[in-house]
């Protein structure tokens, strides 16, 4: 191979090579907008949830009925696996309303994802469920989990559980959303 077949070899890579430079940054581009994009529709939907809660418990002084319509909203808008609500009775999570298949009913102090946030006094964010060290399986077809703690007087007095059927469903922005959702019931559900 003579210097021009060389260089000229040399510019076809170097082309081929910009091309392939192109085709990487135009796609992650497109993978960066559409990442965004789901980002604030999401961000979008918890804004309309929040004032939809809002409207809903303005007038409604009872706190069952309150939880039911906040775990149907939540459930319908998002499309979760389960939705609902734990209450501390004595001294044991027990079942409230809820949206979704048939659920535990009584969960331990510390035992599972909501009894540890029960304990905690802190929402925990579970990617894979099968990884928590002592998740409780109500569910098989559950993947990761979300649980809100609820307070009254600076205690513990009940739990939003969301459970999701697949892997790592749940990020900051819904724990920061489902956290302002609940501080905004609170004084209605506790």
């Amino acid at each position: 191979m003579n210097n021009s077949q060389q260089t000229s070899s040399n510019f076809r890579f170097g082309i081929k090579l910009f091309l392939l430079f192109l085709f990487i940054i135009y796609h992650k581009t497109i993978y960066i907008s559409q990442t965004s994009n789901i980002i604030m529709e999401k961000i979008e939907k918890y804004k309309l949830l929040y004032e939809q809660v809002k409207a809903l418990i303005q007038t409604e002084k009872d706190e069952i009925a309150n939880m039911s319509n906040i775990a149907a909203i939540i459930h319908e808008t998002f499309k979760f696996w389960w939705t609902g609500f734990y209450r501390v009775i004595n001294n044991e999570l027990v079942l409230g309303p809820f949206q979704g298949p048939v659920a535990c009913t009584r969960i331990a102090y510390g035992k599972g994802v909501c009894g540890t946030t029960w304990k905690e006094g802190k929402t925990i964010v579970v990617d894979d469920v099968h990884e928590f060290p002592g998740h409780i399986a109500c569910s098989s077809a559950s993947k990761s989990e979300i649980v809100v703690p609820i307070f009254k007087d600076n205690q513990v007095v009940g739990v939003l559980d969301i459970d999701s059927e697949n892997l790592a469903t749940f990020d900051n922005i819904d724990k920061e959303w489902l956290e302002r959702i609940i501080e905004l019931a609170q004084p209605l559900i506790s």
